[in-house]
């Protein structure tokens, strides 16, 4: 399988909304304070604007696989970024693409000069905890930052 990883544009947002909510769903995590029910779920290369941000999305033949990014949420400290919107589809799990999407984020923050990746998350995505803790993050007792997911009950970070 042959992949391109580029940054998100406005021809991505349909499919990659559709991909966020399914897995959500998937994972029975499809609750009030997550990104399920986000307006901007909808139109995330706008939100992508926004100076620090960054969004990068994996296709392989033309088909969105899934994306990750980068961003200055509100009330972090002014050393981190936060990993936001880690999803990928059924079939790119387990291949390698998440691991190299993080990557890929982490190296841009750290170009951009920022020296911390934040993460929030939930129990019920265990492949993805047990994924973030191989990558180095570890669990903090409280969330840092606002980013108005209260259902995110699991709160990481990594020095980079």
């Amino acid at each position: 399988m042959s992949i391109e990883i580029t940054e998100i544009d406005q021809n991505d947002n349909f499919e990659l909304a559709l991909i966020i909510r399914n897995t959500l769903k998937e994972f029975n995590a499809d609750k009030p304070g997550t990104v399920y029910y986000d307006e901007s779920t909808d139109h995330l290369s706008d939100l992508f604007m926004v100076k620090n941000s960054k969004y990068f999305v994996a296709k392989s033949d033309g088909k969105l696989l899934g994306g990750a990014g980068i961003f200055p949420t509100d009330g972090l400290p002014d050393d981190t970024l936060e990993l936001v919107k880690m999803y990928l589809i059924p079939e790119a799990r387990g291949i390698g693409l998440g691991k190299t999407l993080i990557e890929k984020c982490i190296a841009e923050a750290k170009n951009q000069g920022f020296s911390r990746i934040y993460l929030e998350t939930m129990p019920e995505l265990d492949k993805a905890v047990k994924a973030y803790e191989r990558l180095g993050f570890t669990l903090l007792k409280n969330p840092l930052g606002n980013s108005g997911h209260h259902s995110c009950e699991l709160w990481m970070s990594k020095k980079i």
